[in-house]
């Protein structure tokens, strides 16, 4: 059967690829880059709703547009190591590393740190975290529907909540839009763009895109160019929404500078407004949903790797693995969320790259006939680049500036590749490398034919 979808199917769908990507940990980085650009917002949300939302909805067609069954299967094109390798990197990093850190501390800072005494957020913190992944925990290794119900429940909530609170803040906005920080004066729009590589959705939708497939292909939907154009439509639906919340927040953030003042993160932003403007009631009920919401996250990425390492590892069962994932994910959380935030930036700017061009290679592979020729030279000349974008970061991070071995490398990109000193180094070695090697591929097949 090769049904055509009906109206009502592509909204469904489409609000079904929002709830997936609507994580509330989400909400902090649009609301950050608000506050530091300032009146430079505008550059800064294009470049950010590009990695943000129009990568997410490229790494779900891609999926569809491949037809392979997983993420691994797709990245082993590349070579079988580098599917395992690609696949477990990428669900470490939306899982225990930093994305499921993230849920408790993003629900802390917003739902529970406005009522802490000064000085006793670390204790605070932990408390929290502890009794946050235990629950967690607790519905992963015994997964329950219940968890599915509360999660339709609060990602509408949280919309309702969040339209309610932007809309009071457009029509009365807290404050004028200040001048930007230093770091969005100039190249507000590359800045923008890296920034969002923080929501982690375009990995995340590698993984996402099987559910979604699953969903067309169960409606009647089998051949894989119908499945890629209402995948296409469906995610339309989901880009308006998280395009719209994402402008929203980032206006909220510009306009609260001179009443709330300039925060490291976003979370006090949200509770901040949500104070101003409703009171202690408002912050009370934006922190139920948010810390649900995150909750619920928290359960569908634990439960995620555990279910993937279990298949790697079947001898581990797959509970032990839920207790592991969920010990790793407390430990990190109470590292803070500004620490989680800055140490992710380093593998995001060393796998980002990886993912897109995996996606880019997915679209063109028809051209070069899937020739895996193409596939290993792109990766690996993106791989050698994006390799020293994360360690450049890490230095940066730790606060090392002497980066000894490092500085002839770095020295030879910051000369020769264009774009390199604003994180986007990777993009024409990627472009050309594909050119060339998909020539050499051609080669290939016309000299097998000919001896044929």
């Amino acid at each position: 059967m090769n049904n055509k979808l009906k109206i009502s199917s592509h909204v469904a769908i489409g609000f079904m690829l929002f709830a997936l990507f609507f994580g509330a940990g989400n909400l902090i980085f649009p609301a950050q880059l608000g506050q530091y650009s300032g009146t430079n917002m505008w550059p800064a949300v294009i470049g950010f709703l590009i990695t943000g939302v129009g990568l997410p909805l490229l790494g779900i067609l891609a999926m569809g547009f491949s037809g392979s069954k997983n993420l691994q299967e797709l990245a082993s094109r590349v070579h079988p190591i580098y599917g395992v390798f690609f696949t477990a990197l990428l669900y470490l990093t939306i899982g225990p590393f930093f994305a499921a850190p993230r849920t408790g501390t993003v629900a802390f800072e917003v739902g529970i740190a406005p009522f802490v005494a000064d000085g006793s957020e670390k204790i605070a913190l932990f408390i929290f975290t502890l009794i946050f992944f235990l629950i967690a925990l607790l519905f992963s290794a015994f997964p329950a529907k219940l968890v599915d119900n509360i999660g339709k429940l609060m990602a509408p909530a949280l919309v309702v909540l969040l339209a309610i609170l932007l809309l009071v803040a457009m029509f009365n906005p807290m404050g004028a839009i200040q001048a930007p920080e230093e770091a969005y004066q100039s190249g507000a729009f590359v800045k923008g763009f890296l920034e969002g590589y923080n929501t982690m959705d375009a990995l995340a939708s590698l993984v996402f895109a099987i559910i979604i497939i699953t969903v067309i292909r169960s409606m009647g939907v089998t051949d894989n160019k119908k499945i890629f154009t209402e995948a296409a439509k469906s995610g339309i639906i989901a880009i308006v929404l998280l395009g719209a919340i994402y402008v929203g927040i980032a206006y909220l953030g510009a306009t609260s500078v001179t009443t709330l003042g300039i925060f490291d993160t976003g979370g006090p932003v949200l509770s901040g407004a949500a104070g101003h403007y409703f009171g202690t009631f408002g912050n009370v009920m934006l922190a139920i949903v948010i810390i649900l919401a995150c909750l619920t996250t928290a359960i569908g990425l634990i439960t995620a790797n555990a279910e993937y390492f279990h298949t790697l590892f079947p001898k581990i069962s797959y509970r032990k693995l839920v207790v592991f994932f969920s010990l790793i994910t407390f430990i990190f959380a109470n590292f803070g969320l500004a620490n989680i935030i800055t140490f992710s930036i380093p593998v995001l700017m060393f796998l980002y790259p990886l993912a897109i061009v995996l996606m880019l290679l997915t679209f063109l592979s028809p051209l070069f006939h899937h020739s895996q020729i193409v596939y290993v030279g792109t990766i690996a000349v993106t791989f050698l680049i994006s390799i020293f974008d994360g360690l450049t970061a890490l230095y940066g991070s730790l606060g090392i500036e002497d980066f000894g071995w490092m500085n002839p490398i770095l020295n030879f990109y910051n000369s020769v590749l264009p774009l390199y000193d604003q994180g986007l180094g990777w993009l024409l070695p990627a472009l050309i490398t594909i050119v060339i090697t998909s020539i050499v591929a051609w080669y290939q097949k016309v000299n097998v034919v000919q001896k044929a």
